[in-house]
């Protein structure tokens, strides 16, 4: 019985090494290349496994870039995830201007896959049903930070948290993109700070 244990456990382990191995040579090819003149066959190769293996764990390219960009999103996550409990107007300025800097920088340094991902979008519909999914959990995130404030007195109670924070997502994920593009037409501080003051001026009380 010990002995059958340890046999899936090795199984186990060299799954886990060839999808790596996998996601590593598609993440250098996709940077590479380009997502859009990228191949299965080239990743295939740079990952020195065969075509049966590989399609054992992806279905295809776009299957890969999205557990790539599951990577990526967790570091943004991170963010939206931060304790979020302001005793005062000030303290959630402060919190929020933090989150709003620290989002815009992550999206500058992750530029490279961004702009695989945003190539992506609008050929892919898993591709584009991800960033949905990825856009919906930023707003409930963000909602639930608008409805503490609203408890803790702090935010207008007229309004509506979902509305607010989906607002709030699209102008953040404006400048996302405007940033891996390299269209931003100010300094990240600059924009973080307009955000941010918008924001909690039109929120706050």
């Amino acid at each position: 019985m010990e002995q059958s244990h340890s046999v899936t456990d090795g199984r186990h382990l060299r799954a886990q090494q060839t999808r790596q191995k996998l996601l590593e040579a598609a993440r250098e090819v996709f940077l590479e290349e380009g997502f859009h003149k990228a191949t299965i066959s080239q990743i295939i190769k740079r990952a020195k496994t065969g075509y049966g293996t590989a399609y054992v764990h992806f279905t295809g390219k776009d299957d890969f870039l999205i557990v790539l960009m599951e990577d990526v999103m967790a570091a943004f996550y991170s963010i939206a995830e931060l304790p979020f409990h302001p005793q005062s107007r000030g303290d959630a300025e402060r919190l929020i201007l933090h989150q709003t800097t620290s989002f815009l920088n992550m999206a500058e340094s992750e530029r490279d896959m961004l702009k695989l991902f945003s190539e992506a979008i609008g050929a892919f519909p898993t591709v584009q049903k991800k960033w949905e999914d990825i856009r919906e959990q930023f707003v409930l995130r963000i909602a639930q930070d608008i409805k503490y404030s609203q408890e803790q007195g702090l935010a207008r109670k007229e309004v509506n948290p979902e509305l607010v924070a989906r607002g709030w997502f699209y102008s953040h994920e404006m400048y996302l993109w405007d940033i891996v593009k390299c269209q931003h037409k100010a300094s990240l501080d600059e924009i973080a700070k307009t955000l941010a003051s918008i924001y909690t001026g039109g929120l706050y009380e």
